[in-house]
């Protein structure tokens, strides 16, 4: 089931190779290279699990964590960090850390870890997770597929990647940088129409014979409301 993730990393080499990682495996990534940046990001807003490095500009990984805990937040965090002595693997376990991985580590390793961590929450709550719904719109992020009406919509890969970020940030304007790191992890020339090609032909989709559900906020970057 693909996961709405957090990753606060302040080195962009291993956020970069982290998050593209996690993104081919089917999960919605957002990243934040400062510590504090990432606190009001995680306290912000929801996600399945948040990634965190132990070292971090401004607001270490430690303070991070005790600060969402003491909030009542449970998200399941998994911990990275260059300090993989036992001492330290105890530090985080007990601020609160559900799992907590030494660099440098596999790939494929981490990425097991945070599915495993996103297993671990409850079923109901995974389920209702796994419907993402704006006006009479669906996206079962488990199934990948989507419904308008109670009528199923086809889309291509990437069509359904784009509305399901646009469907999760419901409501708020998501920029053009955002469908960047997000959907296409900057694989192109940032110049290019290629979004607003792809956005004129999920809108042709979603939005044939019905009320607008995709909207463009000029300037801003685009918006997926039933009440816009």
């Amino acid at each position: 089931m693909a996961m709405h993730l957090l990753l606060i990393e302040d080195d962009r080499t291993v956020a970069d190779y982290v998050a593209r990682g996690l993104r081919e495996a089917g999960h919605i990534v957002e990243c934040e290279m400062d510590g504090r940046a990432g606190l009001l990001r995680a306290a912000s807003e929801t996600y399945d699990v948040i990634v965190l490095d132990r070292m971090l500009p401004n607001v270490d990984g430690l303070k991070i964590l005790a600060t969402i805990r003491a909030t009542g937040d449970q998200t399941p965090v998994l911990m990275l960090s260059a300090l993989g002595d036992v001492d330290e693997r105890v530090r985080g376990l007990q601020a609160g850390s559900d799992d907590y991985l030494a660099k440098p580590f596999v790939l494929s390793e981490l990425i097991a870890r945070v599915e495993a961590l996103g297993r671990r929450a409850p079923a109901i709550e995974t389920a209702a997770a796994a419907v993402l719904r704006v006006g009479d719109l669906e996206v079962d992020r488990l199934a990948r597929t989507v419904k308008r009406g109670g009528k199923r919509i086809d889309l291509t890969a990437r069509e359904f990647r784009i509305l399901e970020y646009l469907a999760h940030n419901s409501g708020r304007v998501v920029t053009r940088s955002m469908l960047l790191e997000n959907v296409w992890d900057y694989n192109f020339d940032p110049q290019t129409n290629i979004i607003d090609q792809h956005l004129h032909r999920l809108r042709q989709k979603i939005d044939r014979d019905h009320k607008p559900l995709l909207h463009t906020v000029r300037g801003a970057g685009y918006m997926l409301s039933a009440d816009a």
